[in-house]
């Protein structure tokens, strides 16, 4: 690998600034100072910066409680993206597995390992996704049928995939999918004559929303937690 690479690899720069730190000769290897952005490196190599070794970032796995008016896309010129509460190097490499409308909170995932990201979010592996609703209206004592057997939405030929109600009061519930349709949850209770008044995601496949992390914020996935992602 190049030098200029590596630096990007493990600092998230440029490969412009990667450069400039070379010319400035704040960058050594093996003990050396680095003249050349060129330069092949092997895996026995060390870098430093500063004095310092660094080391490639490697793939991260985050789990956020997403705050209501944030969007995990970057096209929307009306609000801002999750991405910019994201305090880590090379953040534009992280990307969202699946979305929560800018309107939902609850849990989010983050990671720049896109084939984590697809594991998880391909219909293919049917990882159940829990979300608390809050109604505008009551919720019926037959909706927990309803969904069991599937609804048909609203311009779409197919019924929903049996999703499990769990009735916690009049105008709240637990409603568990197995599939990521455009905006499902909603247009579920739509399709019952009934509006989401509010929206929070709470587990994906095993792993529940963490207690102790306030809206907005984000962490690290620890093993036991990127283990329980998969399991019911």
């Amino acid at each position: 690998m190049r030098l200029d690479k590596y630096i990007c690899d493990c600092t998230g720069l440029t490969r412009t600034q990667a450069g400039r730190l070379i010319r400035q000769r704040v960058i050594s290897v093996n003990g050396n100072v680095a003249k050349q952005a060129a330069l092949k490196l092997t895996a026995v190599d060390e870098v430093q910066l500063d004095g310092e070794t660094i080391t490639p970032i490697g793939l991260r796995y985050l789990v956020m409680n997403k705050p209501e008016g944030y969007v995990c896309g970057l096209d929307d010129p009306h609000h801002p993206a999750v991405f910019s509460l994201l305090d880590e190097p090379a953040a534009e490499r992280i990307h969202s597995v699946g979305r929560l409308d800018v309107d939902t909170t609850g849990l989010l995932l983050l990671t720049d390992d896109g084939k984590w990201s697809h594991r998880i979010s391909s219909p293919r592996h049917h990882i159940a996704k829990t979300y608390r609703v809050w109604t505008v209206d009551t919720i019926g004592e037959d909706a927990a049928e309803h969904f069991a057997n599937g609804v048909v939405l609203r311009d779409e030929p197919t019924p929903t995939k049996p999703a499990q109600l769990d009735i916690v009061s009049s105008h709240e519930a637990l409603l568990t999918i197995h599939e990521g349709r455009y905006h499902q949850v909603k247009r579920m209770f739509a399709a019952l004559g009934n509006r989401v008044e509010r929206l929070q995601r709470e587990r994906i496949g095993g792993l529940q929303l963490p207690a102790d992390l306030a809206l907005g914020e984000y962490r690290p996935l620890n093993d036991d937690e990127l283990i329980a992602v998969f399991s019911d």
